[in-house]
């Protein structure tokens, strides 16, 4: 967990310092959410440094939205922030050349706390702290909360929490003995009604309407490999929460969700298999097409689309890619989850 000299060593970057700007990543989720708002805290409790957290995008899952409204809509989008004023840029959740942060080009992050995998732009920051074999970012920032003797109130509690049990799916994916010690020890401090309330915020009749296009969309590749193709997202974050909802079908060791949101070809790759990981094919499909990143099991991806980019024939592209990729082969069965004209399954 985070030292005293970690804490020290932030310290001295962000001593002195009037405004500090934390970014997350596009689209943030309750992981990206919990550790900026963790982070704001602890520069105010324990360094009396002001914070503005930004991003860019849309929050446009339920729950990410019942989050960020029990924490007092702390995000503000990158549009309403004057970055001018900034004396320190800090990134949670992403890292600098990720490709899925609104950090212009022409800042630099001064301080960077993630989980991902290392980026080369990362190491000319001043405070980097980059942890792969931890599941979240929030057990990152769990840490540095404890290793400063700072009371954690209910609401950064649950959202830590949450943050923690959706990126680690409950400790079943990525997980390791640091995530396992915040999320127990968060666990007595949570605000267990706001939680409940998150976990199963209302949705729209058009998530039903989703889930349905995206059940008769889906092609089950050689038994074991999910490819789902959706045209429109009405958000963001839909095709990675289609992922998830796909990968509970037996047998299924891989998932690739596909749907366009604002000139944008989206992808969320999961996975259950140990031979390769989700980040690493995702960056093969794409190929420097646009950006990519992700751990062993979970990865997402983005590609600008215009005239020459058809969001179809890439999704058809990148499918291809994905089957030889796994299979060496595209003569593999191919089949619909529900059989065409079969309205009952």
């Amino acid at each position: 967990m985070a030292s005293i000299e970690l804490l020290d060593e932030l310290g001295q970057v962000v001593s002195g310092q009037n405004e500090v700007v934390i970014f997350t990543h596009n689209d943030p989720d309750p992981d990206a959410i919990a550790s900026a708002v963790a982070l704001r805290y602890l520069l105010d409790e324990r360094f009396h440094v002001s914070t503005t957290i930004t991003y860019r995008g849309h929050i446009g899952r339920a729950e990410n939205k019942a989050l960020v409204k029990y924490l007092k809509e702390p995000l503000k989008n990158l549009r309403n922030v004057n970055l001018e004023r900034a004396d320190k840029i800090a990134l949670v959740d992403t890292q600098p050349g990720a490709g899925n942060n609104a950090l212009p080009l022409k800042y630099k992050a001064d301080i960077v706390i993630d989980h991902h995998p290392l980026r080369p732009d990362s190491q000319s920051a001043q405070f980097a702290d980059i942890q792969l074999e931890i599941g979240a970012t929030s057990t990152l920032l769990t840490s540095y909360l404890l290793a400063a003797g700072i009371e954690i109130p209910p609401e950064i509690a649950t959202a830590l929490f949450f943050g923690i049990k959706t990126d680690t799916m409950g400790l079943s994916r990525n997980a390791n003995p640091k995530d396992v010690q915040a999320y127990f020890h968060l666990q007595s401090l949570i605000d267990v009604n706001a939680l409940v309330k998150i976990e199963q915020a209302q949705v729209p009749m058009e998530y039903f309407q989703s889930i349905d296009s995206a059940i008769h969309a889906c092609k089950l590749i050689d038994q074991d490999t999910v490819i789902v193709y959706m045209g429109a997202l009405s958000y963001p974050d839909l095709g990675a929460e289609l992922a998830d909802f796909f990968m509970r079908l037996i047998g299924v060791k891989w998932v690739l969700c596909m749907g366009v949101y604002r000139e944008e070809l989206i992808l969320s790759i999961r996975s259950r298999s140990k031979r390769i990981g989700a980040g690493q094919l995702i960056t093969e499909i794409i190929a420097g097409k646009g950006s990519a990143g992700g751990h062993g099991s979970m990865a997402a991806g983005h590609i600008e689309l215009d005239s020459e980019n058809h969001a179809d024939r890439v999704a058809e592209d990148l499918g291809q890619k994905l089957v030889l990729a796994l299979k060496g082969t595209l003569d593999v069965p191919i089949l619909p989850l529900i059989p065409e004209g079969d309205e009952n399954c």
